[in-house]
């Protein structure tokens, strides 16, 4: 059921009242959906399939985007509490028609998918845990090697602490050649950064329906490594996280899957335009040594495309719930002998809950037949940030060692 407007509030009044009738969900300008209504709902996380909200961009300056709330913040609460949770603004309209015919038009292919297709739309966007089939429909079918490599972190991983220093994260610009624009990229300086010594650089790349503040909204990596570091359990490093939608316009806006192509040209950006300019700013170890690059779902994709061909540039590379973006294993890893002598860690992990898991288990397959070194972590989440959470703390603590 979806509505426009008062018809919005219609559809939220009826479907939490009649969640035995309506699995997904549509609010066209007419309100959000909170964790409080989660909360108040019985059965709301078992048997709701899709949270869809959209507003024009000129109504969310005013009142109507605020009513019940921020929209786009309740939208992200969802998403971090494992909710397939869609939230789409119309660029430069109001509350009007073309509006909600673009928000149709965005919500109707998300439609009994039964988790699917949505899982591909990124963070949050994609099949929650529990998704009944796996990524483009097929089954998910588990192998006796996906198991966890490691435990779950302790709890309170990813909290902060006050009892310890803390780093800065700062949004810095730089020029790039590449898009021919000035980009932006989210920068994490560990506590005590200082010009005096030089430090290590991990790269981390978002999904497809994310940005360069993906990374902090679902999973506060300025957290987790101020605790890991505090706790002598990472090394002190500088996390970039960068626009991975190599475009001009890089907003993760209307059609998603369209932006495909800029999230290949990244790589362009990335080794001539993001580097250079981190190791212009700041003071890093510019060898392969001492830089890392990893990412989630698209961005997983992203990291081993571009770090497995660069692996003079990155010797540490990591791929979270990749996407199906990554290329195929033996193009991936063409001359297996290379990858054992160059590569200081090869992380692959993935999510037994997670339509898109074959992804990473033909990657994972590919490099036991080559004897190629690899850690092959699956714990028990779907496409979600509570994996990717998870596995940013596990994989900075092998790093840089």
């Amino acid at each position: 059921m979806a509505g426009l407007s008062m018809g919005g509030m219609e559809t939220k009044s009826i479907t939490l009242k009649n969640l035995d009738k309506f699995s997904h969900i549509g609010l066209f300008s007419g309100g959000s959906i909170s964790l409080d209504d989660v909360n108040n709902t019985p059965g709301f996380k078992e048997k709701v399939e899709l949270v869809f909200v959209s507003y024009g961009s000129r109504e969310l300056g005013g009142g109507r985007g605020r009513r019940g709330g921020d929209p786009k913040a309740n939208a992200d609460a969802l998403q971090q509490a494992g909710i397939n949770s869609v939230f789409y603004v119309s660029p430069d309209t109001a509350h009007e028609f073309l509006s909600w015919r673009r928000s149709l038009r965005e919500f109707a292919p998300l439609l009994f998918q039964d988790n699917a297709v949505a899982a591909q739309r990124g963070p949050g966007q994609g099949a929650r845990a529990g998704g009944r089939r796996g990524g483009f429909g097929a089954p998910i079918e588990l192998g006796p090697d996906d198991e966890p490599a490691f435990a779950d972190p302790p709890a309170g991983f990813k909290a902060e602490r006050e009892n310890i220093p803390h780093g800065e994260s700062i949004m810095v610009q730089y020029d790039s050649q590449t898009v021919g624009t000035r980009r932006k990229m989210l920068v994490y300086t560990p506590r005590g950064y200082s010009t005096d010594r030089k430090y290590p650089v991990l790269y981390l790349l978002h999904g497809i329906g994310g940005d360069e503040t993906e990374w902090q909204r679902f999973c506060t990596p300025n957290v987790i490594l101020d605790n890991l570091i505090a706790d002598g359990k990472a090394e002190s490093m500088i996390i970039v996280m960068p626009n991975g939608r190599a475009q001009k316009n890089d907003r993760a806006e209307g059609n998603v899957f369209a932006s495909a192509p800029a999230f290949a040209k990244f790589e362009y950006d990335l080794l001539d335009d993001v580097i250079p300019a981190i190791e212009a700013k700041y003071s890093v170890k510019a060898d392969r040594e001492h830089r890392a690059l990893a990412g989630l779902s698209m961005g997983g994709g992203q990291s081993l495309n571009f770090g497995l061909a660069h692996m003079d540039t990155f010797a540490w590379v990591g791929g979270f719930s990749s996407a199906p973006n990554t290329k195929a294993p033996a193009e991936l890893v063409p001359d297996p002998t290379a990858a054992r002598k160059q590569l200081k860690l090869l992380y692959l992990s993935c999510g037994n809950k997670d339509g898109l898991i074959r992804i990473s288990q033909r990657l994972h397959n590919h490099l036991k037949e080559q004897n190629v070194p690899h850690i092959w972590h699956v714990d028990s989440h779907g496409h979600d940030a509570e994996t990717w959470g998870k596995n940013l703390y596990h994989f900075p603590r092998h790093l840089f060692k």
